[in-house]
């Protein structure tokens, strides 16, 4: 028989005999795996499948019969040993079980070499303490071995993070390259809540160790710990340090600038990027740091936005260099001063210096929003095609078409719409994936069957007002839902769902025109309605942050975030309700 046949014959015998392994047909797989080890007596992954199967069929004689012979032909394989004690553990002779982890131990003084299989033996067998000391052992007899990863990982499932993060940082204090590894796994127990045990330990280790021996990366970690936590302030202190050592990059600090944007946090966002403006000495990078300026005014409803503008186009000029702020300042005419007329100049202009496809396509996306602002929607969506065609699978391709789908949702084409979504729902770009799954479950949920009115085309409407500023309209056409007798039947809309999002947008707009009394009515009503709803912790939030922010009823605020806090274990609000919470009780949470 050929040596390839072979090997195949062995791959197929092992996997039919994992297969009785895993289902728990033990006598079945000792059978295959007595003669897989038989032919090939050194691996070692059928000697430990054969002795496990023999534990499992309580025949623990054979594998201690099979065990010793083995070590009496060949001392130096002192991980049998651990095989061996496992053996007498099984059997509750724990006197014996630990004599031989002993002999398997002490062997490392002078073979640290197999070091690593038997800290992995140890710690399969979840003997995690002996894990530990094997490793350790292996690392003090030979000074090129390091196992500071697999101390760490059991560290971590022994729930000792101290030790854990001390054990990742050493590795990283030895050698950087560990630094990506060592990050990807800390995020596992790291979370955006300061407070947590996790999160505390960590940054305790690293100052300790940046004041012992300081280095960069742990700057690094830091920044990077303190934007997971949203302390954008304190992350830019740690990145401002690094570019006082490095000078010539400014990246950090605008990615950090922008994270912080993201996530609302302008004043540090607005630091960041001021920064940027004051150190950099590059043109592209001072020109999107002054974009981001400007969002934060705008976004802050800045008096001086337009000004500011202006002085920007008058120091950097209309030209290819700035159409990404030429885009924002249209957005700014649009939907802040509402004056798309002006706007859709300045983008007609825009377009004329643009060289690039991309650039084209950013231009005729706002080009698009203008026209949907002013109800002009089938030239918009030429304007939406046109990018879909020319930047295929390209993001800004995704985002055109999402602004297909919701124009022709704010239009009543809800089939067409759809039909767009459901190619999004897979998109790269997480946040359009989002945004397509909520609209497309908006539509299926509630769209008009066999002709009877749903109020799905009334919510579209609002909606479609709602975005071209016109809220007050939109609050007429969501409070005519209730008053319609096609459609409002035994005080209830026929659709709970449209019912609730119905009642949560006008909420958004009520507290946007400042009518906080009428958005907590609205909030409550779809709690009275069905308080296990899939937007009961967004009410709950809402009404936690009308109540803190604006009403100043710090007592109802708390009984609102406690509610996610208890109630809402799994929402995206459970954070930021319990920091809130936290700091209306009166704790101290800035340590």
């Amino acid at each position: 028989m050929s040596q390839n046949k072979v090997q195949t014959n062995a791959k197929n015998n092992y996997l039919l005999a994992e297969n009785y392994y895993r289902e728990g047909a033990y006598e079945k797989a000792t059978q295959i795996y007595k003669k897989l080890y038989t032919s090939s007596p050194f691996n070692t992954t059928y000697l430990s499948r054969l002795i496990s199967c023999y534990q499992e069929t309580d025949q623990f004689i054979l594998a201690e019969n099979l065990l010793k012979s083995r070590i009496k032909a060949n001392k130096s394989q002192a991980y049998l040993y651990v095989y061996l004690g496992y053996n007498y553990q099984r059997q509750q002779q724990a006197e014996k079980a630990s004599e031989n982890y002993k002999l398997a131990l002490n062997s490392l003084d002078k073979m640290p070499s197999y070091g690593g299989i038997i800290g992995r033996l140890f710690k399969d067998y979840n003997l995690l303490d002996n894990a530990i000391l094997a490793y350790e052992k292996a690392m003090e007899a030979n000074k090129n071995a390091n196992y500071n990863f697999q101390i760490a990982q059991i560290y971590g499932e022994k729930g000792d993070f101290k030790k854990m993060f001390e054990s990742y940082i050493d590795l990283v204090d030895k050698n950087e390259q560990y630094f990506d590894l060592v990050q990807r796994y800390t995020s596992k127990y790291i979370t955006d809540d300061a407070e947590n045990e996790a999160n505390i330990l960590f940054r305790k280790t690293l100052l300790r160790k940046s004041a012992s021996n300081p280095k960069d990366v742990w700057n690094v970690l830091l920044s990077w710990l303190f934007t997971q936590q949203k302390d954008y302030n304190k992350a830019f202190i740690q990145e401002n340090a690094l570019y006082q050592r490095n000078t010539q990059d400014l990246g950090a600090i605008f990615t950090l600038g922008k994270i912080a944007f993201e996530n609302n946090s302008f004043e540090a966002a607005k630091q960041c990027f001021d920064f940027i403006v004051e150190k950099s000495s590059t043109k592209s990078e001072t020109i999107n740091a002054h974009l981001f300026l400007m969002k934060i005014a705008i976004e802050t409803k800045n008096p001086e936005t337009e000004n500011l503008f202006k002085k920007l186009f008058l120091v950097f000029g209309k030209n290819s260099a700035t159409i990404k702020l030429q885009v924002a300042y249209a957005d700014y005419l649009t939907f802040s001063k509402n004056e798309p007329q002006q706007a859709n100049t300045v983008l007609e202009e825009a377009l004329s210096y643009a060289n690039s496809k991309f650039d084209k396509a950013r231009i005729k996306l706002k080009l698009g929003d203008v026209l949907v602002f002013t109800n002009k929607f089938n030239k918009a969506l030429i304007y939406f095609s046109q990018i879909q065609t020319q930047l295929k699978n390209h993001e800004l391709a995704q985002e055109a078409r999402f602004k297909v789908a919701q124009t022709s949702y704010f239009k009543g084409d809800f089939e067409w719409a759809k039909a767009q979504l459901k190619v999004l729902k897979g998109s790269t770009t997480q946040l359009i994936a989002n945004d397509a799954v909520n609209l497309f479950l908006k539509i299926s949920d509630n769209e008009p069957v066999d002709s009877i009115p749903s109020g799905l085309k009334q919510l579209a409407k609002a909606e479609l007002l709602a975005f071209q500023n016109k809220d007050k309209a939109a609050l007429s056409e969501l409070n005519s839902l209730f008053t319609r007798k096609d459609i409002f039947i035994n005080g209830f809309i026929p659709s709970e769902v449209i019912y609730d999002d119905v009642l949560f947008f006008k909420a958004k707009l009520l507290i946007k025109q400042k009518k906080y009394e009428e958005a907590i009515t609205a909030l409550n009503k779809i709690i009275a309605a069905d308080n296990q709803g899939f937007l009961t912790d967004d009410v709950y939030f809402m009404m936690a942050e009308t109540y803190n922010n604006h009403l100043k009823n710090s007592e109802k605020a708390q009984e609102y975030y406690q509610k996610i806090i208890f109630d809402h274990t799994s929402s995206i609000y459970l954070v930021d309700s319990r920091k809130k919470f936290r700091k209306l009780r009166g704790d101290n949470v800035s340590q």
